[in-house]
């Protein structure tokens, strides 16, 4: 057993993970959060209330005794919470880190994720001249739920708009659809986070790891089957991506709680999609199985026995 503390870990990817590792029962279990979560304290969770990140005196008197952080932060300009909580980890002893990552690939080219590309930087500098913080980057691809979006499948895990939608049959595809995505639910990425918390061996530095693998156009194949009915596809162009232009007549609609209203609705998705799209493209959303290696017996669901379930 270790005692083990989630930061964000009441938000919208942290929480489901929180709640697996509670109900496994075999760490100890503390949450940081901005908030009261009345829900988790009186199922006898230990929530710290934490007024400001950037605070590390705060944050390592808080981390005294804890083995492993794992972090959820979803809002961080400048990455200043980030920073101040590895700096606390590094002065409270912690042993672990994960910083927030819970996504596709390092340097993958999507401007989205360049703060978690600086961490990563920023991570490696600190351990340059020998071992500082052992941590790992979490990485299951995209979470398999969107696939399912909007259909709800998961009690925590809020899927917005995405590039598939299984309800209105409406899909956008890159040229041909040869792109490879890494998925894996979140109930599957929580049962991969409660192995690793009791690993024995050293942490590997970028922990990939998925339950499905497949490329854009056999997925798109596949829900048509499913459903019995034709998507119409809304073909991109690559040239196009590279300019930033969005040539689509249908696009998603971004309304992810989380998220500051600058970054909700359709405009914006006009910018964050070609991006994103473009990076999975080049192999952003194809991520190494690294855990699946390390931890053989692993059972995750894939994409055929993920969709024929929440789709039927």
């Amino acid at each position: 057993m270790v005692h083990v503390v989630f930061v964000g870990g009441g938000g919208n990817v942290g929480r489901d993970i929180v709640d697996e590792i509670v109900k496994q029962g075999e760490h100890q279990v503390t949450v940081f959060s901005r908030k009261t979560i009345p829900d988790l304290t009186e199922s006898g969770v230990n929530v710290v209330t934490i007024k400001n990140y950037s605070d590390q005196d705060e944050l390592t008197s808080a981390l005294r005794g804890v083995h492993t952080v794992l972090s959820f932060i979803s809002w961080d300009p400048g990455n200043v919470a980030q920073k101040s909580l590895i700096g606390a980890c590094i002065a409270a002893g912690v042993k672990r880190f994960a910083p927030t990552q819970w996504g596709i690939r390092s340097k993958s080219g999507f401007p989205g994720y360049a703060p978690k590309d600086e961490v990563h930087e920023y991570l490696q500098q600190l351990n340059a001249d020998g071992p500082v913080l052992e941590y790992c980057l979490f990485q299951p691809g995209v979470f398999m739920n969107y696939l399912a979006h909007p259909l709800q499948t998961a009690k925590h895990l809020y899927i917005s708009g995405t590039h598939i939608d299984v309800v209105k049959k409406h899909v956008l595809i890159v040229e041909d659809g040869e792109a490879w995505y890494t998925y894996t639910t979140i109930q599957d990425t929580a049962k991969v986070v409660a192995r690793a918390l009791s690993y024995p061996g050293k942490w590997p530095e970028t922990g990939g790891f998925y339950g499905g693998r497949a490329r854009e156009k056999d997925v798109v194949k596949l829900v048509e089957e499913i459903k019995g009915e034709p998507f119409e596809r809304h073909v991109l162009r690559i040239a196009d991506l590279e300019k930033g232009e969005f040539n689509s007549s249908w696009i998603p609609v971004n309304d992810h709680p989380n998220m500051p209203p600058e970054f909700k609705g359709e405009g914006i998705m006009r910018q964050i999609l070609p991006a994103f799209l473009l990076a999975a493209h080049r192999g952003a959303a194809d991520v190494d199985p690294v855990w699946n290696s390390l931890l053989p017996d692993l059972q995750l669901e894939d994409v055929e026995t993920f969709l024929r379930r929440v789709l039927k």
